[in-house]
């Protein structure tokens, strides 16, 4: 089901989102719902808060870009197989030297910037465990 995709200035996109559990109710049902959304609006990437729910869940399908010319055969291998479940996600540490890519926001409609972001993340282990978890009850 495509869920409505909340606009700049919604109370709900300026809440500080809370962790959730496996047990979060219908949470599948919920994963499959936000992707649908996302690939409805043509995105590649939709957080909890986006769809009115303050909770620190999002997703990312970067698959759209593996066909860029200007990536390395590598490079477009990664693009096409980075669709992942990120939640209560904490970024860490972050590395590199920072770059410049042109983004949109499905909160923001036609408005697009360059976003500054370095190349590489490291996030918490619990996520990761529940991610894990998630994969064996949604297969």
């Amino acid at each position: 089901m495509i869920l409505p995709i909340v606009a700049y200035g919604d109370a709900v996109l300026k809440k500080e989102a809370k962790d959730i559990d496996k047990d979060y109710p219908k949470l599948k049902e919920l994963i499959d719902n936000m992707y649908e959304t996302m690939y409805g609006a043509y995105g590649v990437g939709l957080a909890a808060p986006q769809v009115g729910l303050a909770i620190r869940l999002f997703l990312v399908d970067t698959s759209p870009f593996a066909d860029d010319e200007d990536l390395s055969e590598k490079e477009s291998e990664q693009m096409k197989n980075f669709k992942k479940t990120f939640i209560n996600a904490q970024i860490l540490e972050e590395e590199g030297e920072e770059w410049a890519f042109n983004e949109g926001c499905l909160s923001i409609p036609d408005v697009r910037e360059d976003v500054f972001r370095k190349p590489k993340l490291k996030f918490n282990i619990k996520m990761k465990i529940l991610i894990h978890m998630l994969k064996n009850t949604m297969a």
